[in-house]
This record gives C-alpha cells, sequence and structure tokens, in this order.
C-alpha cells in the first residue's frame, strides 16, 4: 500500500510525500522545516522517519526547508549534480547535508527511483517517477513544455501530480510585468492550464488512473479554471471521471486526508 500526500503547492512553496512499506520520502521541501514537520504529522506521519529528500531543482519554493530538515534528522537529499552545486552556492547545502548526486535510475528500500529531465530556468529541473511495489507515482512540475523525457517516463503511471500553473489570458492581462510573463510563457518556464491538459489526455490513454493538478499560481490562474480545462479536454477525449480517472487540484497547502493506493 501507497500513501502519497501533496503537503505544499505554488510558488510559496512545494512538498510531496510518498512511502511505500518501510520507506518514505519527500520530493521537495520548499517550506520551513517546521512547517514540513506540522505538515507531516496532521497526515500521521513523522519528519525524523524519512530516508530520503528528492530535489527537483534550486528554485527556493523547492529548497527552502532542505537544509534544516536534512541536518536535524540525518535525511540524505539527492538531486542533479548541477542543482546541487547551486544549493552549496546560496547555502541550502552544507557540510552537516548528505548531498548525493542522482544521474540515473536508483533503488531505495524498494522503491524504484527515475528521474527525467524537464525544462525550466534552473541549473536543471529533475521530474521523478517512483516505482513501488505494486504502484507508481510522478511528479511533473516546472517545466515549460512536455519533454520526451517526460512522455517516455511517465504513460502508465497510476498518480501524476502534473503541474497546471496559469491560465494563459489571465497571465497576459494579468499584473506581472512583462518580462516575467515571457518567462513563465517560454520553453523554460511554467505548464499551462491548456498544455497541462494535453498531456492529462495522453497519460489518461496510457493507463493513469489519477492525476492531481499542482503548482497553481494564484495570481494567475483559479482552481476551478485549471480543473475545468483538464476535466473537459479528457471529457472531449471520451473518458468518464469517477471511472476511467480521478481528478484532484492541490490547493496551496495540504487540508485533505492523504492518497492511498
Amino acid at each position: 500500500m501507497a500513501k502519497v500526500c501533496q503537503l505544499f503547492s505554488g510558488s510559496s512553496g512545494n512538498s510531496i510525500f510518498v512511502s511505500s512499506a518501510d520507506t518514505k520520502v519527500l520530493i521537495d521541501a520548499g517550506v520551513s522545516a517546521k512547517r514540513i514537520e506540522n505538515a507531516l504529522l496532521s497526515i500521521g506521519e513523522d519528519a525524523g522517519e524519512l530516508d530520503a529528500i528528492f530535489v527537483t531543482h534550486e528554485h527556493s519554493d523547492h529548497i527552502s526547508g532542505v537544509r534544516v530538515l536534512a541536518s536535524r534528522y540525518g535525511i540524505p537529499v539527492f538531486a542533479k549534480g548541477s542543482v546541487l552545486e547551486a544549493m552549496i552556492n546560496n547555502g541550502c547545502v552544507t557540510e552537516k547535508v548528505n548531498a548525493k548526486v542522482i544521474d540515473g535510475n536508483m533503488e531505495l528500500g524498494g522503491i524504484e527511483v527515475v528521474p527525467f529531465e524537464n525544462s525550466h530556468d534552473s541549473a536543471a529541473c529533475l521530474g521523478y517517477r517512483l516505482n513501488l511495489r505494486d504502484r507508481s507515482v510522478a511528479v511533473c512540475t516546472d517545466t515549460g513544455y512536455i519533454t520526451e523525457a517526460a512522455r517516455n517516463t511517465l504513460n502508465g503511471t497510476d498518480l501524476v501530480f502534473l503541474e497546471s500553473n496559469h491560465e494563459i489570458t489571465m497571465l497576459q492581462n494579468g499584473p506581472y510585468p512583462y518580462y516575467l510573463k515571457q518567462r513563465i510563457l517560454s520553453k523554460v518556464g511554467h505548464l499551462s492550464n491548456v498544455a497541462c491538459s494535453e498531456f492529462a489526455a495522453e497519460l489518461v490513454k496510457s493507463g493513469t488512473t489519477r492525476l492531481v493538478l499542482a503548482h497553481l499560481s494564484r495570481e494567475n490562474n483559479h482552481p476551478d479554471i485549471a480543473r475545468q480545462t483538464t476535466l473537459g479536454e479528457l471529457t472531449a477525449q471520451g473518458f468518464k471521471e469517477d471511472y476511467d480517472f480521478l481528478l484532484r487540484v492541490s490547493p496551496p497547502e495540504n487540508c485533505e486526508r492523504a492518497i492511498v493506493l
């Protein structure tokens, strides 16, 4: 049995908890260690029992709690080499952190970890697929477009956390300065609702049954709009909600029970 929960989601911080049997990991730790500890307690988990933190990239909303959590509990931190170097330079990895480079598939306590490249304006950006004993979970956020690596890796994943960052018209007409709008819309920015919905349909065709829309912008999106965009595309493709797929939208901070697979 697997237990999965998006503890935090969005530009204010990101962290996803995944457990299988006796192995427990975080993907990213983008808020304070204290907030992550409390969020884990709210779903019956203990930060001291974490076996690893897998980092997608070095932006602050993904690593803010890494140094304190990792040093406090002796948790190994895995990331791409260039990302670890950036984290060392910004002080998020010190000599007290057991930092390790992930450069391909690895096994951790019965979980096969499969990293894949996303496209983002960071030193590098990884998504992760975790193959558990009889289920699979993946995180695909912070990418300007769906890379071939993502497509090749994510087919058939049981549960996917998929970025649905912005509604394009809201972003274009919103308060952000021009350079920031261009960055978000670029191939190293973030995935729009429409792009998310199109890939969601590919995933459901491949056998994915659970989708969680993640990393929504508070200024340039709304949960109902994001959900309706993906639901509309899936319905247009002939899929039925609660029969072919389950669809959720992650709030900025978890307020629901964890997902059990």
